[in-house]
């Protein structure tokens, strides 16, 4: 039963479909896994293992599949609503807070069947690269219980990764469910705002929010996170930013159309050794599949990235303001240390927002432009591995990298609102997992899907010896 959770989604469905395991027998398998490795782990934090089993029965007694994901476990990031769970956003303000209703992406999971086996932990109201709360402290990395999973989906790619779960939501403004996936050795996608319902997510995806911000799958290979994909995509009638965009079936010949820039660094911050050869090993193995694939590097990278601060950081602290006001004393210090971040700034005025605002677009455009000649981007993540908690900063190549100058390379791909997906390709001198990032054009998911898919088939998910010991 043990060697159940290893195997990919896909794999595990397929189990089902020629009835080899039950529903209830893969739950049962999972149920074992969190209660081995959840203690240690702490991804977690609604799981009651009789709720799991009642689901898995009542799925197992339906005499026809109720949809593709039917009968497989899954989690949701505790920010994203799902009725009867805990939905706390890590923050003591939240505590207790359990949804009523679905947000459209888990009612999704559900209609095609999926077993919910809980809620994931989160940093407290989502602004941090590693998680950790006052509510339920801190989630452990399964690769090396003294790094962080990373943030903000950092409990969902614990659990994704531990084979606690067999696929996932988190959620990505910065990075989130891509800078988890690169510390934990897991795939995800960032999609493209709109492609997938942002309704139901807590904070909400709105204002400059519902271009940096999207509900995006995890798990172990991107053939699982496409199979997720497909089944929470499409238009929400009921949300402002969704889109009339309907799936794609790309052919290898119709990815290899797509001409693939790919860059080592941004030229203005360094990332190790192991990073780089990540990236060299991608282009390889692309090119021996057939693609061109050639150096490019965006012009207005910088220009982005000043952007995203502007928004993630800057807006981020004008909106949780009225929440915590008065209520100082009850935040964790991961979230006054993002306070704190942004108080360098301080508030935008009207001025500086329109401007801002208006920017967006202008570079939007114009780096959209350059990428006709390269619609696919090949790059790091991050510039490090999974880090230590409250590391903020290391020494790569020499020179110092602080926190946020370390995982920039996320930022830009959410002020772009463009699709990415993270595949893992190497490992660090201490072992530890490094993903590549693969980014296509707006409303092209597919397309980074595809190539990022060629890369996993060349490199592989391998579990962490933690999630294998019997």
């Amino acid at each position: 039963m043990s060697e159940l959770v290893l195997a990919s989604a896909m794999r595990q469905l397929e189990l089902l479909r020629q009835g080899e395991v039950s529903v209830v027998e893969l739950a049962e398998a999972h149920i074992a896994q969190i209660e081995r490795l959840n203690p240690v782990l702490n991804a977690l934090v609604d799981f009651d293992a009789d709720r799991v089993r009642a689901q898995a029965r009542a799925l197992n007694a339906c005499k026809s599949p109720m949809g593709a994901l039917h009968g497989l476990p899954v989690t949701v990031k505790s920010s994203i609503s799902t009725a009867g769970y805990l939905c706390e956003i890590g923050s003591m303000l939240q505590r207790g807070d359990i949804p009523s209703e679905d947000a459209p992406v888990v009612a999704r999971l559900r209609e095609a069947g999926a077993l919910i086996l809980g809620t994931t932990n989160c940093p407290e109201l989502l602004m941090a690269y590693e998680t950790d709360n006052l509510l339920h402290g801190r989630t452990n990395n399964p690769w090396d219980l003294e790094r962080s999973p990373g943030g903000s989906s950092g409990g969902e790619s614990a659990a994704i990764a531990a084979c606690m779960s067999a696929a996932g939501l988190g959620s990505d403004s910065g990075g989130s469910v891509r800078l988890p996936a690169h510390f934990t050795g897991i795939c995800a996608l960032k999609p493209t705002p709109g492609r997938v319902p942002g309704r139901g997510h807590l904070p909400p995806c709105v204002g400059p929010f519902s271009t940096l911000g999207a509900i995006g799958p995890m798990a172990r290979t991107i053939a699982d996170v496409s199979l997720m994909f497909e089944t929470i995509s499409g238009q929400d009638d009921c949300d402002p930013a969704g889109a009339p965009v309907g799936l794609r079936r790309l052919s290898l010949a119709n990815l290899r159309a797509q001409t693939v820039g790919y860059f080592e660094d941004d030229g203005l911050v360094p990332v190790t050794p192991e990073t780089r050869a990540a990236i060299q090993d991608s282009v390889r193995v692309l090119r021996e599949a057939g693609f061109r694939v050639e150096a490019f590097r965006p012009r207005t990278l910088e220009l982005l990235r000043k952007l995203w601060w502007k928004f993630f950081v800057r807006c981020g602290a004008m909106f949780y303001a009225p929440t915590i006001r008065g209520k100082e004393s009850q935040l964790s210090p991961i979230f006054r240390e993002f306070l704190e971040i942004a108080a360098v700034d301080g508030p935008m005025d009207g001025v500086e927002l329109l401007d801002a605002w208006a920017e967006l677009d202008l570079l939007r455009s114009r780096t959209l432009s350059e990428m006709r000649s390269y619609p696919v981007l090949l790059c790091p993540v991050a510039s490090i591995p999974a880090f230590r908690p409250g590391e903020r900063k290391w020494m790569v190549e020499g020179r110092k990298v602080a926190y946020l100058d370390a995982v920039r390379h996320t930022q830009w791909w959410n002020v772009l609102a463009c699709p990415a997906a993270v595949v893992p390709v190497g490992r660090s001198a201490e072992g530890l997992p490094i993903g590549v990032q693969v980014v296509a054009r707006p409303w092209e998911d597919e397309v980074a899907l595809g190539v990022a898919g060629v890369l996993d088939e060349a490199f592989g998910y391998r579990a962490p010896a933690l999630a294998r010991k019997p």
